[in-house]
């Protein structure tokens, strides 16, 4: 199945909620429909007599009016929508208030206007509110109107004051929308769904010549200017354009445009409109770069690029029970495990049915006229589950963060979002953040660990050796909680990166008989820090690193030589402990350092990525046991 056949099944299973705002503000948009941003709002009887207006509240602007394919397309041409428009549009006295040099260039608008409206309100689709609003607006008073009940301001000329603005809209480009009131009840234009389905059945009846759809293979009415606003209301960006039959859209292939691609407007209507909702509803925009997936059930199931304590927060908050009746559930709310984590997919799962399949879609643009779809994946939402699984696991260590102003650990892998910050991120204030101007970096690295995650590819190579870097620098952080979060994401991605490249599986507990050269390397830094760090007073020496830290990046580079700088270091730290740590201390160094042979020790070359899980393990392994003890 392709994308297109994706997103019109979007749209047909949810044909119950077309046209109705939900709580969040999004609509899934009516054939033929779209949304603009209105600023005056006038309110007429169901005689079309003029009742009042008043100033819309930009919380409140976003109004749904139907489009024809030419005025969906419009630039600064004369074609204007079916019944809500600009000021130019659907006033009949605006030539007589607008600057004289304008007064003649607008008369076509309002003439082709009220002849559009007329068919509509004539035709046997029309309906009291499309009526209602004819007879109001083919008096052509619409701007004395809106004059005598102070919306609009004018000079002392008496003519429009361009000056002003409402909403930052200069007033003579105001959009108006219309209510009509009926024994009482108010009617509003762009939420009454049976004017919706007036203006479907009205359209559909023009569209007299029937040609083939390429894509459904059925007979409709073809269009070939498809609407634009997908990511956003203010993109001008369009998914398919046809609009060059001078140079070389054709290469020479076909005579025509129709020779080449037709599709029918109501199946360009049904994936733009079903694209544009599910965007507003669950997408992420990174600059230009927008991304959105869904289950074609519309279940709710976790996001691909959460963290794992994210995933499972979220199927306690949709699944009561996640568990699988088997788990006990006496865990520490602030340490989630492995086997907690396997639970929530586990609920997550209990909701899908065999059929049910997970889609991404990604879009960006290289210019404002053009976007491009630069990904597409479908994938059955249990092997989805299961890749979901296999990321967090593969690549599982413990990592931290804050969350309502405690730290949360958990084991899985840290969010895509979090991977970008600490990879490419810079430190503020003591935390890590990508500045707005850098976003492309979060687009960046999303649009490279997609295949990782929904496909099980290996990792990048360069993000692993960066994570590597970036953690062997200790100095080069204000936070120590930040550099933690670097050496973390480092584990995790050493630990996938040798399981997939090497078939090595890495545990995150203390492996006491490993004897690869790295990992012992790791161990003996991660004593050596303790040892210093164990001596320091809690409050005179917050600030003080240790000559571990202090050595990290060159011990990575030069281990042996750098670590007997190191091992003297330490001596008056274990000079200074009671005997007992001393003698602790002592005999941990020489286990680590028996391990070793001869030539691994003397063995000057750089440390691969090893070194940090035996680091990271040691040093676990040693804090756990102060907390025993």
């Amino acid at each position: 199945m392709n994308w297109e056949k994706e997103l019109l099944d979007l749209y047909d299973a949810n044909q119950d909620i077309v046209g109705k705002v939900d709580a969040e503000g999004t609509v899934l948009l009516p054939l033929f429909h779209t949304t603009v941003k209105a600023q005056v709002e006038v309110k007429i009887d169901k005689d079309g007599n003029f009742i009042g207006a008043n100033k819309v509240l930009k919380d409140d602007d976003v109004t749904i009016i139907p489009i024809t394919f030419e005025s969906g397309s419009r630039t600064t041409n004369n074609m204007p929508h079916p019944l809500c428009d600009s000021l130019q549009y659907v006033s009949g006295d605006y030539s007589k208030y607008c600057v004289d040099e304008e007064s003649d260039k607008f008369k076509p608008y309002f003439k082709a206007y009220i002849e559009k409206l007329e068919k509509w309100a004539e035709s046997e689709y029309t309906n009291e509110m499309v009526n209602s609003i004819y007879k109001y607006l083919k008096k052509g008073m619409l701007i004395h109107d809106l004059i005598n009940n102070n919306i609009i301001d004018t000079t002392k000329e008496g003519k429009i004051d361009y000056d002003k603005k409402i909403n930052g809209i200069k007033q003579n480009k105001l959009f108006v929308r219309f209510i009509v009131e009926d024994d009482g009840i108010l009617y509003r234009c762009w939420l009454d769904n049976d004017t919706h389905k007036s203006f479907i059945r009205y359209y559909r009846s023009t569209l007299t010549e029937q040609k083939l759809d390429y894509l459904t293979g059925s007979m409709e009415g073809i269009t070939y200017s498809h609407p634009k606003k997908l990511r956003n209301e203010g993109d001008k960006a369009k998914l398919i354009s046809s609009n060059d039959n001078t140079n070389y859209t054709y290469l020479g292939r076909f005579n025509n445009k129709e020779e080449a691609f037709s599709i029918g407007g109501e199946t360009s209507y049904k994936i733009h409109n079903a694209l544009n909702w599910i965007i507003r509803k669950q997408g992420k925009s990174f600059d230009s770069f927008t991304i959105v997936t869904w289950e074609s059930s519309q279940q709710k199931m976790p996001n691909w690029d959460d963290d794992a304590e994210d995933i499972v927060s979220t199927c306690d908050e949709f699944y009561i029970d996640c568990s699988d009746g088997e788990t006990e559930k006496e865990y520490d709310s602030n340490y989630l495990t492995a086997k907690r984590f396997n639970d929530a997919l586990n609920g997550y799962g209990k909701s899908i049915s065999n059929t049910s399949k997970m889609i991404l879609i990604s879009l960006d643009a290289a210019t404002q006229g053009r976007v491009a779809l630069t990904e597409y994946k479908s994938l059955e939402s249990s092997k989805y589950l299961e890749n979901i699984y296999k990321w967090h696991m593969e690549g599982g260590w413990r990592h931290k963060k804050y969350k309502n102003g405690k730290i949360i650990e958990y084991v899985g892998m840290p969010s895509v979002k979090d991977i970008a910050k600490i990879l490419y991120g810079t430190e503020e204030n003591g935390k890590m953040i990508i500045r707005k101007n850098s976003e492309k970096l979060y687009a960046n690295v999303i649009k490279r660990l997609i295949p990782c995650i929904w496909d099980g590819r290996r990792v990048p190579y360069d993000m692993v050796q960066k994570s590597i870097i970036k953690a062997s620098m200790p100095l080069s952080y204000d936070s120590h909680f930040d550099w933690e979060e670097t050496v973390s994401l480092a584990c995790s991605f050493v630990k996938k990166y040798r399981l997939e490249r090497c078939k090595e599986e890495w545990n995150m507990s203390l492996d006491k008989e490993c004897k690869d050269r790295s990992y012992l390397y790791g161990r003996l830094l991660a004593i050596a820090d303790r040892i210093e760090y164990s001596t320091y007073d809690k409050e005179k020496d917050k600030k003080r690193v240790t000559n571990a830290k202090r050595y990290m990046n060159a011990f990575s580079q030069r281990p042996y030589t750098t670590w007997r700088v190191i091992e003297e270091s330490i001596q008056p730290y274990l000079a200074k402990s009671d005997p007992g740590i001393r003698i602790y201390y002592s005999k941990l160094l020489d286990e680590v350092q028996n391990l070793f042979t001869l030539d691994t020790f003397k063995d000057n070359k750089k440390l691969d990525g090893l070194y940090l899980l035996g680091y990271h393990s040691q040093a676990f392994e040693m804090n756990n046991k102060k907390s025993e003890k």
